[in-house]
């Protein structure tokens, strides 16, 4: 399986987007300039249409 979580907190920060405080379990909080929001990012991304709702909810326009 693919891992996702190292290309997925790469291309946020990239963007702008900034990590806020570890979350419940392995989940951190992260907030976006662009849509002005804080979103959890979870630790272990295996599935490509995770990473992909993480990106919609940073704003980011970009598909795995």
């Amino acid at each position: 399986m693919a891992e996702y979580e190292k290309k997925v907190r790469q291309i946020l920060t990239k963007h702008g987007c900034y990590f806020i405080r570890r979350g419940k379990g392995d989940h951190d909080i992260w907030h976006s300039p662009i849509t002005g929001k804080n979103f959890p990012v979870d630790g272990e991304i295996r599935i490509r249409h995770v990473a992909n709702g993480i990106m919609k909810q940073a704003g980011i326009d970009h598909h795995f």
